[in-house]
């Protein structure tokens, strides 16, 4: 018995480390031993300014809703791209009950290139990307958000791995405001600096895992109807890698936009995206076989699936160090355990002081937000087993 309670702790403690460290060194090591197949992000370079009917067409389309305090800056932001090519501007409107909509409509007077779709009632981003993409005029697609704002070249630098026919998508990176000091904002800003080295290597090696909703592009003829409850940025990259296409992540795209207010909107945020992308592995998983997408389905377990039953791992791992304990009295298991167990704790002082709105040590800020991703990443597979999708919600600024 004990023996079989061992095995299960040192299974459940390699799945939690694995998404996070051992991953990433494997893809490292692959990377450096020469197996990497895919783009390197040193490959990007800006071609020269030319007549603009040497560059393709592009159809950029904003997704928003009530966003009446950002959409003007975002369009403005669009506009001074410095694209050299001819760029069409979309902005869904999705049932927006303040000025967001009229505020497009005064630039569509003034720029030909500016559109507006308005959708009568909120119905979810991605029925407003089935509505406008129909409407689009460009050969490439660029999806981003109302508050990501954009470097000068971002635009250009996102197309430029397209040149290769291999590559059906392409991701910048979506980076925080300096500004944003708060716990909450340090906290999802050094995840993220990691999910970005993350993508560099499995862009090297063989294709990004999803898309990113601030700034993607694909090719439009890869761009396929999806359904309501279907999270855009995930969903579609599945489709276009199992036509064969690869995704590559551009780090010099870069986007940039404001952190979240509250770990509370952070936890919904989550939650919510892993509602959404758990549901997408689960129907969409027939797309794939380990004989035809090996490197694709590797990196789909290894950096998402894995990853999003983070929580309860950690409890079968403490569960069974705790038997261990009991059974054995070994001491090695007994420190493992309250390692564990402390980590729990800190974590629960930092939810303990978020609630007090009181400032967290650096430390105790990291545990938090790592369990506070791995509950809400549980709570959404627990969900979508219940049957519930989330497709509307209320943006978080």
């Amino acid at each position: 018995m004990i023996y079989l309670i061992t095995i299960l702790f040192w299974v459940s403690s390699f799945l939690v480390a694995y998404p996070y460290v051992i991953y990433p060194l494997l893809l490292v090591l692959i990377n450096r031993l020469g197996y990497g197949k895919g783009w390197k992000s040193e490959c990007v370079t800006l071609p020269a300014d030319s007549d603009k009917g040497t560059h393709p067409s592009v159809t950029m389309i904003i997704a928003a809703y009530n966003e009446q305090s950002i959409i003007a800056q975002k369009i403005d932001n669009a506009l001074q791209l410095g694209y050299s090519g001819k760029l069409e501007i979309i902005v869904i409107s999705d049932g927006s009950t303040d000025d967001t909509a009229d505020i497009v409509e005064s630039y569509s007077e003034r720029y030909r290139n500016v559109k507006l779709v308005r959708m009568t009632t909120q119905s979810g981003k991605t029925l407003g990307l089935n509505t406008a993409v129909p409407q689009s005029s460009g050969e490439f697609l660029v999806f981003t958000d109302a508050n990501a704002l954009y470097d000068s070249d971002a635009l250009s630098q996102l197309l430029v791995p397209f040149e290769d026919g291999s590559v059906g998508y392409t991701v910048g990176s979506a980076l925080y405001l300096e500004e944003d000091v708060e716990a909450v904002n340090v906290s999802e800003g050094l995840y993220w600096r990691y999910e970005l080295a993350i993508k560099k290597l499995e862009s090297a090696f063989h294709s990004v895992v999803g898309g990113d909703g601030a700034i993607y592009a694909i090719r439009r003829s890869l761009y396929s109807p999806l359904e309501s409850y279907d999270i855009s940025d995930f969903v579609n990259p599945l489709q276009i890698i199992s036509k064969g296409f690869r995704g590559v992540f551009v780090p010099e795209a870069r986007s940039f936009e404001g952190g979240t207010a509250e770990f509370a909107d952070e936890f919904r945020r989550k939650r919510r995206i892993v509602n959404r992308s758990w549901g997408a592995v689960r129907r969409n998983w027939k797309l794939f076989s380990w004989s035809k997408n090996p490197e694709f389905l590797f990196m789909l377990l290894s950096h998402k699936v894995i990853r999003w039953w983070s929580f309860p791992l950690v409890l079968v791992a403490l569960l069974s160090c705790v038997a261990i304990c009991l059974i054995s009295g070994s001491l090695f298991y007994l420190m493992i355990c309250l390692i564990i167990v402390s980590s729990i704790v800190v974590g629960f002082l930092g939810w303990r002081l978020d609630i007090a709105q009181r400032e967290m040590p650096k430390m105790v800020y990291l545990l938090y937000y790592f369990y506070l991703v791995s509950l809400s990443g549980m709570l959404g597979i627990v969900d979508d087993l219940r049957g519930q999708r989330q497709s509307i919600w209320q943006p978080t600024r």
